[in-house]
């Protein structure tokens, strides 16, 4: 479904991305693991369109989308749910749900039924702005609106950022059964490690900028190169 080849990506004159290469494939989980300021969020801010590659492709579903703005990204199936979740505080929720809605007017109140039924809370609490929620509450809004657009392709950045861990693992649940229920193809960019790799299907190991491990998402979780990555930072279990 997503095909990455040979990417670089710059922040003006700085190098962020060197030549990074991977796949997701239709109907799984795949996650992108790495320290803080490894290029992980730099990556999905280049698949959404909001970085535009020097060098290098990104493909989806056969259309170029690096050569796409974001809302042509968003139009054709891809949308993120940005790190920090980036919410309307001021709005309430039904109004940021519906700004989600944006690219798929026409079925937005079947998606928001939908949506509603994945996430009861919004529902009992349409009216609510959503600066006055908790922060597991505000990630089950940014997903929710990630999800009003229809999308084929789920972009999840920095999934557990700022949650307890009783919220983080209800959000992960969440997660699974968009999966699983609903076959929705999900690239996740997480820092637990653990807890990302018991998601995917297959894992993704960043490093300054520049792919250094890949493979099964079991198999990888026990690799030298997760061990190296997070040797003294108590991630890899």
């Amino acid at each position: 479904m997503l095909e990455i080849s040979n990417l670089d990506v710059y922040y003006g004159d700085l190098q962020a991305l060197w030549g990074i290469s991977l796949s997701v494939e239709d109907g799984s989980v795949v996650t992108l693991v790495g320290s803080n300021g490894a290029g992980k969020s730099t990556l999905m801010q280049a698949i959404a369109g909001l970085l535009t590659p020097k060098a290098g492709s990104i493909t989806f579903d056969g259309l170029r989308l690096d050569r796409l703005p974001a809302h042509r990204i968003v139009k054709s199936g891809v949308c993120m749910v940005p790190e920090g979740r980036r919410l309307f505080p001021r709005m309430t929720i039904l109004e940021n749900l519906e700004v989600g809605a944006s690219t798929a007017r026409k079925a937005r109140q079947e998606t928001l039924g939908w949506v509603y039924e994945v996430f009861p809370i919004l529902e009992a609490r349409s009216r609510q702005q959503a600066g006055t929620l908790s922060g597991g509450e505000q990630q089950m809004l940014a997903i929710g609106r990630a999800l009003m657009s229809r999308p084929k392709l789920l972009l999840v950045d920095e999934m557990s950022l700022g949650l307890s861990p009783l919220a983080t693992q209800s959000i992960a649940q969440v997660i699974k059964g968009l999966n699983e229920s609903r076959r929705l193809t999900i690239l996740l960019v997480e820092q637990d490690v653990q807890l990302a790799l018991s998601l995917a299907n297959k894992g993704y190991v960043i490093e300054n900028g520049r792919i250094v491990g890949q493979g099964d998402a079991k198999d990888l979780l026990c690799s030298e190169e997760i061990k190296e990555a997070y040797l003294g930072m108590g991630k890899a279990g």
